[in-house]
């Protein structure tokens, strides 16, 4: 007879995915996104290498700096991954994955089982125990670096204390924390009340936020809630929700006419079908990637929804646009990420500071493109998921002052990460644990 037993013992072993982990972390070391790292790795182990990969690099300041009081002269590339791998877990106190003695162990074995790093397994397994023995004094040598105290590049902590003085350093400790999964249901085809009765009755809990969203109590993979192939959901960040209904909320059009709507920016589709969702109009949906184009299209049709769909650059209307006016214009921006670093802790790691103002701008250039193609009245939606002003309001202040056409309307503008660990305190529906975003609403002066 079949057992719970059963299903443990045909988990892969650990020590294969600590090795599929440290594969992970030397990609994102050569500057891969975790997304591209994990694409290699075999589906059995992907998601075990993905959750100890987030959690080493939620570690990761804190794991260089202890990493030079234990190691003289840096070993290969494949050793040194696993030895991170290993101190980063090692760090873990309240909330270990695994007893130290699992760890060690698993970590020898994974360092044994793979050619590039037999050799090494006795001093990985030396330097790993030696961290465990004196952890308390090592931990403490690397207090004084604010790169270890707030696992971040020192650049990105200044910035963020530059941007928000009074509250940088929450915004820090925010973003180590994982973040919570949050969906927006599809009401063209279920209510929200229907899909929480239904997910209830299956003891799958949810809190209810904003119009359509749903967060859930406990994460849980994509395929085993019921209603997802069927387009009932989609995941999508409690802030990210906010754009669509900031976007159209209001806007009108003449009589029997169809608003025309520009998602500039479109790729994965997740706003494009919110939009589509919330009112019958037509979306032109603009991404630079090909690929990334062929993503929305899938996304939509899983929705059962429909927009065109184009691969082209948005700073670049003279390829692509034909001439008609759009009553509306979503434009959520390439940038940092900053805001979003509890769901990709490898962001901080990956940019560097001079990322900052070529992103910057990119994103004015997107503005002053996209601006043209807006009908006098209508309505375009600036958004990043960022936390840096440059990419934010500083940005809109720019624009405001170059351009007379545009007003600035009320909007969210910039959220910061938050978690409400006190559901009760919150409003009914009301905006609950979210990422960081910025959103701008612009108005085209009808004069125009």
């Amino acid at each position: 007879m079949y057992s719970p037993s059963d299903a443990a013992s045909l988990a892969p072993p650990l020590w294969q995915q600590l090795q599929a982990c440290a594969q992970a972390l030397q990609a994102v070391l050569q500057g891969r996104n975790h997304s591209q790292a994990l694409m290699q790795t075999d589906p059995r182990l992907r998601p075990g290498a993905q959750a100890l990969l987030f959690a080493v690099l939620r570690q990761w300041g804190r794991t260089l700096a202890v990493k030079k009081l234990l190691v003289q002269r840096q070993p290969s590339a494949e050793a040194n991954a696993l030895l991170c791998v290993g101190v980063a877990l090692a760090l873990q106190t309240d909330q270990a994955m695994y007893p130290a003695h699992t760890l060690v162990s698993q970590l020898v074995e994974a360092a044994k089982r793979n050619p590039a790093t037999k050799a090494q397994a006795a001093f990985i397994n030396a330097c790993v125990r030696r961290f465990l023995r004196e952890r308390e004094a090592l931990t403490a040598q690397t207090n004084s670096l604010p790169s270890a105290q707030w696992n971040a590049p020192e650049w990105w902590i200044q910035a963020m204390r530059q941007d928000h003085p009074e509250d940088w350093s929450s915004i820090l400790k925010a973003s180590l924390q994982a973040a919570p999964m949050a969906v927006r249901v599809n009401t063209r085809l279920i209510s929200r009340d229907a899909l929480q009765s239904q997910w209830r009755a299956q003891g799958i809990d949810t809190d209810t936020s904003g119009e359509v969203g749903l967060l859930l109590h406990q994460a849980r993979g994509v395929h085993s809630l019921p209603g997802f192939e069927e387009g009932w959901w989609s995941v999508q960040d409690l802030g990210a929700q906010l754009a669509a209904p900031t976007l159209l909320q209001g806007l009108q059009t003449a009589s029997g006419q169809r608003l025309r709507v520009l998602d500039a920016c479109a790729a994965p589709g997740g706003k494009t079908a919110h939009l589509l969702e919330m009112a019958d109009i037509d979306v032109l949906a603009l991404d630079i990637d090909a690929q990334r184009c062929q993503r929305i299209e899938e996304n939509l049709n899983r929705l059962q929804l429909k927009a065109q769909v184009r691969a082209a650059d948005a700073a670049q209307p003279s390829n692509w646009w034909d001439g008609q006016a759009f009553d509306a214009i979503l434009l959520d921006a390439p940038c940092t990420a900053s805001g979003i670093v509890r769901r990709h802790p490898d962001i901080p790691w990956l940019r560097r500071a001079g990322d900052l103002a070529g992103l910057a701008r990119q994103q004015q250039a997107l503005l002053h493109a996209l601006w043209p193609l807006l009908k006098p009245g209508g309505r375009l939606l600036y958004c990043t998921c960022s936390l840096f002003v440059q990419e934010g309001q500083g940005q809109i202040n720019s624009f405001l002052v170059n351009n007379t056409q545009a007003r600035l309307l009320p909007s969210a503008g910039q959220l910061k990460p938050t978690q409400s660990t006190n559901t009760a305190s919150v409003l009914d529906n009301g905006l609950r644990d979210h990422d960081g975003f910025f959103y701008a609403l612009l108005e085209r002066r009808l004069d125009a």
